[in-house]
């Protein structure tokens, strides 16, 4: 499935690439098209979650009240999700479907002769034993990339292939070679400015992302009313601190992850996940004062 969307998209980028005659023009060109594309369903993902965080204090009265009567607690909780006229899977259904296009996308851009330029796999595999035999250290991660980088050698060694013309993405994007693996380039400083970029977004990203859901707690009350007895019941301090434990770990955990993923990838992919960042912190901005319920 992943192979076939990252396929489909291929044809787009491909399109942009002719058009701009860059890859990293293109890249960046490919990813606002996707996100508009994803828009609607990022739209819906916020206000779905606004509004889940808005019964939450109902949802905590039923639990209370109802403890000791699980089946009952349950029909309740149903009952709510269709009075507020929600789904307990809304967020789900549309989590899926960006995930299963961006793990398309990671195929596209990590295999870009294979989904954008439509190179036959045996030729690849024919570039790639070519150039293990002459000792060029060949990637099994991204092998690909290193094809595209080796370009030369190959124009060389056939100049009547058409097939070798289609390695000729031109990865040159305002001075860094976008087919460059910081980890095979430590030397190079060059290597280190996209990943750079790329993790300080992330860091304002989960910034962000934590600021939100501190802020929808903050607008729920911190008691919940046993409609019952009319009794006031304090939340547990424990869960608070488990909540805001996780979140602080999340906040360290997700950059340090960013730092190895940026590390070992192409700088070409490195650029779609750093544009991917910066236009999902710009959509979060607007999106948290444009929809309020």
């Amino acid at each position: 499935m992943f192979q076939f969307f990252a396929n489909l998209f291929g044809y787009l980028l491909l399109l942009l690439y002719n058009l701009v005659n860059n890859y990293g023009l293109a890249i960046i060109l490919f990813t606002v098209i996707i996100k508009l594309i994803l828009l609607p369903l990022s739209i819906k993902q916020q206000r779905t979650m606004k509004k889940s965080s808005k019964i939450q204090e109902k949802m905590k009265t039923i639990q209370f009240k109802y403890k000791n009567d699980p089946e009952k607690m349950n029909q309740e909780i149903m009952s709510l999700y269709k009075t507020e006229n929600m789904s307990p899977f809304s967020g789900c259904l549309t989590a899926i479907i960006q995930m299963l296009l961006l793990l398309s996308i990671f195929y596209l851009v990590r295999c870009p002769l294979t989904f954008m330029e439509k190179v036959p796999t045996d030729s690849i595999n024919n570039y790639v034993t070519q150039l293990k035999e002459e000792g060029k250290v060949i990637s099994n991660v991204y092998p690909e990339i290193d094809l595209i980088r080796e370009y030369n050698l190959l124009k060389e060694k056939n100049p009547e292939d058409s097939n070798v013309d289609k390695l000729n993405l031109k990865m040159n994007f305002f001075g860094l070679d976008l087919s460059k693996i910081p980890q095979q380039n430590i030397t190079d400083y060059t290597v280190y400015v996209i990943p750079i970029l790329y993790i300080i977004s992330s860091f304002i990203s989960i910034k962000i992302t934590t600021l939100n859901q501190q802020k929808m707690n903050q607008e729920n009350q911190k008691t919940v009313i046993d409609e019952a007895t009319g009794k006031e019941i304090e939340e547990e301090k424990d869960e608070l601190d488990t909540i805001m434990q996780t979140n602080k770990m999340m906040s360290w955990m997700m950059p340090i992850m960013s730092i190895s993923i940026a590390f070992v990838a192409p700088l070409g992919l490195a650029l779609y996940w750093l544009i991917n960042n910066i236009l999902m912190i710009i959509e979060r901005l607007i999106m948290d004062k444009v929809i309020k319920d």
